[in-house]
């Protein structure tokens, strides 16, 4: 294993966090509440950092979201690489990927994942979805949603207008939404034109509401055994893209913890108790301590499992042990960081409050660690060297 990053990778990091260090300041992620910042999204698309995760990798989506999680910046962009650019491009056809990958790149086009795959979403054989997904991130700014139903076939559907948008618990910093799927006609994506219930000049960010796409259709993109044309041999759709967001939320969550801490350094340092930095207390140094090695767990974790899948190795259990770090430390050290902050940490206005929120989002949204360690317990019983894994 090498984790040194690329001059590529490297580069994309700097740039990263020089646009989120300069735009994802407290003053503005605090205006700007529980919405998406524009402007720093048209920052980075302009930047190509969307697209250079066509060049860097996995490896290299893992440090660019290392720096938009140590600023809790307020954009798609885990979710647009992850749903979008990252499974388009490994599992999409020739046509979507011609079709699709401009817009992502270029940001008008966001995508966000219903993942991973809700046994109430089922489809018929024309592509008309129907059921429930109870938690998708960013879905108020989302144009497409890649949905996975019952079968883990995945489809990609337009996310149309927000007609009773409601945010969910928790989850207020990722603008997330309950998304219902029902039983009315609708047109095909990839077909004629996809109805937008609320007319075509809805507008994505007004109002709450929750989001409905009524049977909508989708077009596939794959399901159990569906490969990228060029690598038939790799591990069908819906695995891969499920362990490639565990990486990378996992990678996010590294960046979130690490923030944390550097905040809580800071603090510890220039507060004094009795004359002296709080920094200066073996109990503040412990609980700091501890609170490095699970973020370094995390870190590492992440690099591993993004590691493997740039050079074709299996990786469902190493992006299963990231997802676990990740939930089980990453909220340990969002804990810790309040806690070192002492009264300041219980502040709802302080950010290190929005740490401690995101971690505790990335913690619900990669799931129960009990749950990921019993995932992560069948699949070693099963052998991960199976078919659907041999690359």
């Amino acid at each position: 294993m090498d984790f040194t990053p690329t001059a590529e990778q490297t580069a994309a990091q700097e740039l990263a966090a020089r646009i989120f260090g300069d735009l994802a300041t407290h003053e503005r992620l605090t205006a700007a509440g529980t919405v998406s910042d524009p402007e720093l999204w048209k920052a980075l698309c302009a930047a190509g950092l969307i697209g250079a995760v066509q060049e860097v990798g996995l490896l290299g989506l893992v440090l660019l979201l290392e720096e938009q999680g140590r600023t809790t910046a307020q954009v798609p962009f885990a979710a647009t690489c992850v749903y979008g650019l990252l499974a388009v491009s490994a599992h999409g056809s020739a046509e979507q990927r011609e079709r699709l990958l401009p817009g992502i790149i270029d940001g008008s086009v966001v995508v966000s994942g219903a993942f991973p795959a809700q046994g109430g979403v089922r489809a018929t054989a024309g592509g008309e979805l129907t059921g429930t997904v109870p938690v998708v991130p960013w879905l108020r700014d989302a144009t497409h949603v890649l949905v996975a139903d019952a079968d883990r076939k995945l489809w990609l559907v337009p996310n149309v207008g927000h007609v009773e948008w409601q945010p969910v618990e928790l989850t207020a910093p990722w603008a997330a939404g309950r998304l219902v799927l029902e039983g009315t006609e609708a047109e095909r994506l990839g077909g004629p034109g996809a109805e937008r219930l609320g007319g075509p000049g809805a507008d994505r960010l007004s109002g709450p509401g929750a989001d409905r796409l009524s049977d909508v259709g989708g077009e596939q993109i794959g399901g159990v055994g569906s490969v990228h044309p060029a690598d038939p041999t790799g591990p069908d759709a819906y695995a891969d893209v499920l362990a490639t967001a565990r990486t990378a939320f996992a990678g996010l969550q590294a960046g979130v913890c690490a923030g944390s801490l550097a905040r809580a350094v800071e603090h510890t340092n220039s507060r004094e108790q009795f004359g002296r930095p709080l920094a200066t207390k073996q109990a503040v140094q412990l609980r700091a301590a501890d609170a490095y090695m699970d973020t370094e767990a995390i870190r590492v974790t992440a690099y591993e499992a993004a590691w493997r899948r740039d050079t074709g190795l299996p990786y469902a259990s190493h992006a299963l042990a990231a997802a676990w770090w990740a939930s089980e430390a990453g909220s340990r050290v969002v804990h810790a960081g309040q806690h070192l902050h002492g009264g300041a940490g219980a502040d709802l206005d302080h950010p290190v409050h929005r740490h401690f929120l995101w971690g505790r989002q990335l913690d619900a949204y990669l799931g129960c660690g009990d749950e990921l360690l019993q995932e992560l317990g069948d699949l070693i019983k099963e052998g991960e060297e199976g078919e659907a894994w041999d690359r």
